[in-house]
C-alpha cells in the first residue's frame, strides 16, 4: 500500500477517473434519496447533475490551470488531459455554486435547499476522489526522514528522479477528514440543523478548517504568489464568511442570545483576521512547528467558536429540507 501497483484500474482506464466518477455517482444517489423528503419536483437532482458535473469539471480544471499556468503555457492541448491529474476541488465547488444559483433561478426553487441536498454527497465524493491522488502519486506532503514514521498510511512512497522517497500522505489525511465530516453531516442533518443552508455551511466550514492545516504540509500547493497558498487563504476566508453569515442571520432574527458562549466565536474571528497576514505572505514563519501550532489552533478555535455560536442561538423548527413525515 505504500506505493500503488499501477495508475490504471485495467487497460487504459485510470484509477483517477474511475474514482471521480464513482464519487460523483454516490453523491447523486445520496442527493436523489434525500430529494424524496423535500418539496422539490421529481428528478430535480438529476437535472441539476447534468448541469453541475460538466461545469464542475471545467471549473476544477480552470482553477488548477490558472494557478499552474507555467505547466501549460508551452502545451495548451495539455489543458484538456484531465485524466492525468490536475484539478482543484475549490474550483469545482465555486463552479458548482454558480451553476446551482443559475439552475435555481431558472427552476424557481430554493438555492440553499439544493445546496443542503448535495453537501453530504459532495464531501463523500471528495473523500473518495482523494485516493486518485494516491494512484497518480500526487498531493503528497513533506519529505520524511525518520525511519520510524516511514509507514502507510502516515507516509507514502513516492518515486522521484533520485529514487523512492517517503512523504507525508496528505491525500489520506484529507480523505479521512472528509469522511468524518460526511458522517457528521449524515447523522446531524435531521437532529441538529434547523435552517436552510445549515448543512452546506457546516460542510464548507469543516472542510475549510481541515484543509487549512493539511494544505501546509503539501509539496504541490497552488500559489497565487511566491508564498501565498491559494487553498489556505480561501479556507480562511470561507471560515470568516460562515461566521459572518450566522452573526448576521441570527442577530437579524433576534434569536441570538448574547452570553459567554459567544466569546470563543468572537475570538475565533479575531484570530482568523490575525492569520490573514500569514496567509497573504506578509509575515513569514520559517519554523514548521510554529506554523503547525498556529494553523491547528486556528482551526480548533474556529470549530469551537462556530459550534458554540450555533448552540447559543434559539432553537427553531427543522426546516432546512422541508422534511416530510
Amino acid at each position: 500500500m505504500a506505493v500503488p501497483y499501477s495508475r490504471y484500474l485495467f487497460g487504459a482506464l485510470p484509477w483517477y477517473s474511475f474514482l471521480i466518477v464513482l464519487g460523483a455517482a454516490l453523491a447523486i444517489w445520496l442527493a436523489v434519496r434525500e430529494e424524496k423528503r423535500t418539496d422539490f419536483p421529481k428528478d430535480t437532482v438529476l437535472d441539476f447533475a447534468l448541469w453541475a458535473l460538466p461545469c464542475g469539471i471545467i471549473g476544477a480544471r480552470l482553477y488548477y490551470v490558472i494557478f499552474s499556468w507555467s505547466e501549460f503555457r508551452g502545451d495548451l492541448l495539455s489543458i484538456l488531459r484531465v485524466w492525468e491529474g490536475g484539478i482543484a476541488i475549490y474550483g469545482a465547488v465555486i463552479a458548482g455554486l454558480l451553476t446551482a444559483w443559475i439552475f435555481c433561478r431558472c427552476r424557481k426553487i430554493s438555492f440553499l435547499q439544493l445546496c443542503d441536498l448535495v453537501a453530504p454527497g459532495l464531501i463523500l465524493a471528495q473523500a473518495i476522489g482523494r485516493w486518485g491522488n494516491y494512484f497518480n502519486q500526487e498531493a503528497y506532503g513533506r519529505l520524511i526522514t525518520d525511519p520510524a514514521l516511514c509507514f502507510f498510511p502516515f507516509a507514502v512512497l513516492i518515486q522521484t528522479s533520485s529514487g523512492a522517497e517517503w512523504h507525508m500522505a496528505t491525500f489520506f489525511y484529507e480523505s479521512l477528514w472528509n469522511f468524518l465530516v460526511f458522517l457528521f453531516l449524515i447523522i446531524a442533518r435531521r437532529k441538529l440543523f434547523r435552517y436552510r443552508g445549515d448543512v452546506f455551511c457546516f460542510y464548507a466550514f469543516l472542510y475549510a478548517c481541515g484543509r487549512l492545516v493539511i494544505e501546509d504540509f503539501r509539496m504541490d500547493s497552488l500559489y497565487a504568489a511566491s508564498s501565498v497558498r491559494v487553498s489556505q487563504l480561501l479556507s480562511l476566508l470561507i471560515c470568516l464568511g460562515v461566521f459572518v453569515r450566522y452573526f448576521i442571520l441570527f442577530r437579524s432574527e433576534g434569536s441570538l442570545r448574547f452570553s459567554g458562549k459567544l466569546l470563543p466565536a468572537v475570538l475565533a474571528v479575531l484570530y482568523d483576521l490575525g492569520m490573514l497576514p500569514l496567509m497573504l505572505g506578509w509575515i513569514s514563519v520559517s519554523s514548521l512547528s510554529l506554523r503547525f501550532i498556529l494553523l491547528l489552533s486556528c482551526s480548533l478555535l474556529n470549530i469551537l467558536g462556530f459550534v458554540l455560536l450555533y448552540v447559543a442561538c434559539a432553537k427553531g423548527e427543522v426546516i432546512y429540507a422541508d422534511i416530510k413525515e
